[in-house]
């Protein structure tokens, strides 16, 4: 089975947040959770990128290792989900995660907290079927400059290795090595 990944192209992302407008339209996310953010690498400074950034879904999901109940899991395409009936409000989660995901719709303490939220890929939302019929997940279809890629990981670095080839740099990706554990320019260029 193919496994799915995220990849934002820093050279196209705009900072315009349709990517995080979509994802909390779309999944009915509560306020004071953001799955997904933009946030700008270098503010102010020459070369300022934006990135669009959320949970990765790592094929070594730190957040999954350090769960003390078993309520974050791994489905077999790589979708990190969480079982929220499990889900104690521990906040480990959040501690181990190297990208921030893991989002706590209550700030108080541990237990208090409610239960963690994530991106889902789009898999466990209100439509439940978006990730499971190969859809491209709602922040990624909203992107208007296909900064935002999304999908099996071969195809979505075929994408950016062409992206790579025709501009003549920018081999490394944002994110990638550390949530995949293993470099494009190695694996895929």
């Amino acid at each position: 089975m193919a496994r799915v990944k995220f990849l934002c192209d820093v050279d196209r992302c705009i900072d315009c947040s349709g990517c995080v407008a979509a994802c909390k339209k779309g999944n009915h996310v509560p306020v004071g959770v953001n799955r997904r953010r933009v946030i700008t690498l270098d503010q102010g400074k020459p070369g300022e990128r934006s990135i669009s950034v959320s949970c990765m879904h790592c094929t070594d999901a730190p957040c999954k290792a350090v769960c003390p109940v078993g309520a974050i899991y791994q489905r077999d395409d790589g979708i990190v989900l969480v079982n929220k009936k499990t889900c104690i409000g521990c906040g480990y989660c959040f501690m181990a995660c190297p990208f921030g995901a893991p989002q706590f719709s209550k700030g108080n303490v541990f237990g208090a907290r409610g239960t963690m939220d994530k991106c889902t890929f789009c898999a466990g939302g209100p439509k439940e079927d978006v990730g499971a019929e190969g859809k491209s997940p709602l922040c990624a279809g909203m992107c208007a400059t296909k900064a935002l890629l999304a999908g099996d990981e071969d195809v979505i670095a075929d994408v950016y290795r062409q992206r790579v080839f025709q501009r003549g740099y920018g081999v490394k990706a944002w994110g990638w090595t550390r949530a995949y554990g293993k470099t494009l320019s190695t694996i895929y260029l």
